[in-house]
């Protein structure tokens, strides 16, 4: 399973070459389409219309999950604890992709730390 953080919406809303490429080879893959969990949106979305256009694009393409059972908010938390680094928001990505997905991100220093916690889940730089 694939799954976005803020800095791998932001990137591959872009849509310049490398946002490009990086989608066709993750169709090609069968990666496509990404899991976003919805709290991403909270760092994504400015409210302003013009600068949303490319992330809403995107994300019309993904799986955006609305549900944060409290099981995985709660597992969450844990690894944040263990981490003793990261935002919440970067805790519920990885502990989304338990066990066994990729996270797409920008910031792999405090996903990794988070990562480093979980059941077999890979960070990888966009």
């Amino acid at each position: 399973m694939l799954i976005l953080d803020s800095g791998g919406v932001s990137f591959l809303a872009k849509r310049n070459h490398d946002a490009v490429a990086a989608i066709r080879v993750l169709v090609r893959d069968g990666e496509w389409p990404p899991l976003v969990p919805s709290v991403v949106l909270a760092e994504s979305i400015t409210g302003r219309q013009r600068d949303d256009a490319a992330v809403n694009r995107l994300l019309k393409t993904c799986d955006v999950s609305e549900e944060l059972p409290a099981s995985l908010a709660r597992r969450a938390g844990e690894l944040r604890h263990l981490a003793r680094r990261g935002s919440a928001v970067d805790a519920i990505v990885v502990a989304t992709a338990e066990p066994g997905g990729v996270v797409l991100s920008g910031d792999i220093e405090d996903l990794g730390a988070l990562a480093s916690h979980a059941i077999a889940v890979r960070i990888e730089r966009i």
